[in-house]
């Protein structure tokens, strides 16, 4: 199923199906209804209650969608690439099913307008009016809709002017007192929550947007932006009808007449046509996006009988297959008949589709991941906790059987699809509970692939001695950024059995443990004695880890003791020591720093501190920048600025400086650059020698050190504060490429060959830097 580039902008693409969805068919034919059982005042709480739903979940909706690159499916996509197959598959059912009932919805509702404007039709005409609606929408969605995108425009321009004719009328009847008394209802027979059910469909319909996440020419910026227009715009509409609604009309009134609305008009038939231009859309959008989520869902095979829709028809993989089911289900909505009995089974299930959304956002968020950088600004996991808890209290409130029995449904489908994985068991010991999730969980992790997001440093700190490893291992907190495992590693010489040397390592675990403890660190410590320190250090790389989880990089710091010496920078321990580190696929970080640099560093603020990345666009450069951004994550450095400074020669400067700005967007990290033309030694001292800690790459050459510039190590770190040098034994990539999904498609055109997966080739081919390192990797 290949697609093309999506062509739609932010108004066009998601504010305005969302905005011609939200202000449909309840505001024209309920709104009155629920005013007139309910009471100004609980009115507007229902619309508060509503919009809290909403503007939460579009929260979660916004961080999912601006931290990967989306495409077709909606909401199904953004779950499954956040959370794997098993939440993907219960949500995307979920959201199918609720959509194709939506289409049914505004069919009925639209009956509803054409009876109320024919008065002499029979009653039974409501559901075949709603069925030639449904048929003839079902053939537009089933030939293309490339139309729809155009006929919105005009269904918005109509309900502008059935706005505008219902505001001026309004006001012209506004009257105080009639607004005090319809403040409350003293008796009626529908309470809060069935006034809630019936009005919650209202705002469902800020999903169009993403629904149709496949044709945005910008998903990350359009669905965030067009999505909180829409919500915020309607809600001002709503709140501003209710008011108007009630100070014009008493209770009784608007209780009875599903046309109070129009008597407040100015112009009454505009209204007529506002009714029927927005349930038309409303269908429409529902017609378009429900097959997109089946034909997704197919196309990913997470349900075997489902692949019949994964189907495509045409250059656009029209899914005609699934715009078919969806009408059978659209057919069995409409024959329920009863419109209130119809808004209660669609709030169910949106209010379903919104607890997962939220939770699955809640999950990715505190799963503390690299790859989880959304460009959203204004979002937070409690956020997305507070949606997930206030989607449960609602269904529960408005009917809890029907809530349990749909949240019982949700867990057989999850469980459904995760069928092969072991079942937690619950015990008395909270200790053998986690102790049960973590082997669940190391299970499953090596029961699947590892890709490139999912990549998090296990960091092995080597460190000897008391004097430097307080700033080591702070130094290592800080570069995992909360993600990851820290283990502080110390090597005890000496037989390793022998009693002596078991009582040493005791000793010194302590010591570390309470090192940890002291300063909060979430590192763990472990002492190993050996007789040979240097062929110990790369057994315990070799060997360090459970399962699946294994250490990708070493930490230590840099040779010489505080006050020593450099003029040792090319000894061969040393050297050989970090070549057979990288030859054993260990990323390399040496931090230099003495304790004045330590001090200074801990007086700086900050949001004053800076960190720069020296970049050569090579792997160890990509792995710095990434350290850098985990940085940012933590307490210590989270109002910090990142600068990236990026050598050139003068000729090719422009292109490197274009180069890098797009780089930097590409990879979602917030960081400054600048382009140093051919900077010599007093160059790069000038420009990072007031910053807070500077990131340079680390060549290994056969068993030689050196710095990327080629000016000597020890000359670069005497002159610079803290320093740390990185040297990468294999790539981190920073964008992860989706691979297309192939589906079946109706049409089988010759040399169809496109959609092979798009950014796939991030510096794949280059060659890594660090193979020079021939070398045995165990010093003799």
């Amino acid at each position: 199923m290949s697609r093309t580039a999506g062509s739609l902008g932010t108004f066009g693409g998601v504010f305005t199906p969302s905005i011609l969805t939200i202000l449909g068919l309840i505001l024209f034919l309920r709104i009155g209804f629920v005013v007139g059982h309910g009471g100004v005042l609980d009115a507007l709480a229902i619309l508060a209650l509503a919009t809290a739903v909403s503007v939460l979940t579009s929260l979660s909706l916004s961080a999912i969608s601006t931290t990967r690159r989306v495409r077709g499916g909606g909401v199904y996509f953004l779950i499954s690439r956040s959370l794997g197959v098993a939440y993907g598959g219960a949500i995307g059912l979920v959201m199918f099913v609720a959509q194709a009932i939506s289409v049914g919805f505004y069919c009925v509702g639209f009956a509803e307008g054409i009876t109320n404007l024919m008065p002499q039709l029979p009653a039974t005409a409501a559901a075949p009016i709603a069925g030639v609606l449904a048929v003839a929408l079902l053939a537009v969605a089933y030939l293309g809709a490339d139309l729809a995108t155009r006929f919105q425009y005009v269904v918005m321009a109509i309900l502008g002017a059935a706005l505008a004719s219902v505001f001026f009328g309004a006001t012209q009847a506004f009257d105080a007192q009639t607004l005090e008394s319809n403040l409350r209802v003293s008796e009626s027979p529908f309470g809060f929550w069935v006034l809630f059910a019936i009005f919650f469909p209202a705002v469902t319909g800020f999903t169009q947007g993403v629904n149709m996440s496949g044709d945005l020419a910008n998903p990350a910026r359009s669905i965030p932006l067009g999505t909180f227009l829409a919500v915020g715009l309607s809600t001002v509409v709503y709140a501003a009808v209710i008011l108007l609604l009630g100070a014009a009309l008493p209770a009784a009134s608007l209780a009875t007449d599903p046309n109070a609305l129009k008597e407040t008009a100015a112009i009454s038939w505009l209204v007529d046509g506002g009714v029927l231009a927005a349930t038309i859309s409303s269908a429409l959008a529902s017609f378009l996006g429900a097959p997109r989520i089946l034909q997704a869902l197919a196309a990913d095979r997470i349900f075997p009988r489902l692949g019949f829709f994964a189907a495509g028809h045409g250059d656009g993989a029209n899914p005609r297959r699934a715009v078919l089911l969806t009408g059978a289900i659209a057919f069995a909505t409409i024959f329920a008949g009863n419109l209130n009995a119809i808004a209660g089974v669609v709030s169910m299930f949106f209010l379903i589709s919104y607890g997962l959304l939220n939770y699955a956002t809640y999950v990715e968020a505190t799963g503390a991941s690299p790859s989880f950088r959304p460009r959203f600004r204004f979002f937070h996991a409690r956020a997305s906790l507070a949606g997930t808890l206030l989607c449960a209290g609602v269904m529960i409130a408005i009917d809890p059987v029907t809530g349990i029995v749909a949240a019982a449904l949700i867990a057989a489908i999850y469980q459904y699809v995760n069928r092969n994985a072991v079942p937690v068991r619950w015990h008395d010991s909270r200790r053998a509970y986690r102790f049960r999730r973590v082997k669940l969980g190391l299970r499953e992790i090596a029961a699947e692939p590892a890709g490139p997001s999912d990549w998090q440093p296990h960091v092995l700190v080597f460190t000897q001695g008391m004097e430097r490893r307080a700033r080591v291992l702070r130094f290592a907190s800080w570069i995992t950024g909360g993600s990851g495992l820290v283990t502080a590693t110390s090597l005890v010489e000496g037989e390793g059995t022998s009693e002596q040397t078991l009582r040493r390592c005791r000793e010194i675990e302590a010591e570390l443990r309470e090192e940890i403890e002291e300063h909060s660190l979430d590192i763990y410590p472990l002492v190993v004695g050996a007789p040979d320190l240097r062929s110990a250090m790369t057994t315990l790389v070799q060997a360090w880890g459970v399962g699946p989880i294994r250490s990708n990089t070493i930490l230590l710091n840099w040779m010489a003791p505080d006050g020593a010496d450099t003029s040792r920078a090319a000894d061969l321990w040393y050297g050989r020591m970090i070549a057979g580190a990288v030859r054993l696929k260990q990323h390399v970080v040496i931090l230099d720093t003495d304790e004045a640099a330590w001090q200074r560093l801990a007086e700086i603020p900050p949001a004053s501190r800076r960190i720069d990345v020296w970049w050569f666009d090579d792997e160890s450069s990509r792995l710095e920048l990434l350290l850098a951004h985990l940085m940012t994550r933590m307490p210590d450095w989270e109002d910090a600025a990142i600068r990236v400074l990026a050598p050139a020669n003068g000729d090719s400067a422009q292109r490197v400086g274009t180069a890098l700005a797009r780089r930097l967007e590409e990879v979602r990290i917030d960081a400054s650059s600048e382009v140093v033309p051919e900077p010599d030694l007093d160059e790069v001292i000038s420009r990072s020698g007031d910053a807070a800690l500077v990131l340079m790459p680390l060549r290994v050459q056969g068993m030689r050190l050196a710095d990327a510039f080629e000016f000597g190590i020890e000359v670069v770190l005497e002159r610079l504060p803290i320093v740390a040098l990185v040297a990468a034994a294999q790539d981190v990539r920073l964008v992860e490429s989706e691979p297309a999904i192939e589906a079946e498609s109706e049409t089988k055109a010759e040399g169809q060959g496109e959609g092979r997966g798009e950014g796939q080739g991030e510096e794949s081919g280059k060659d890594d830097p660090t193979t020079e390192a021939t070398d045995d990797p165990t010093p003799s």
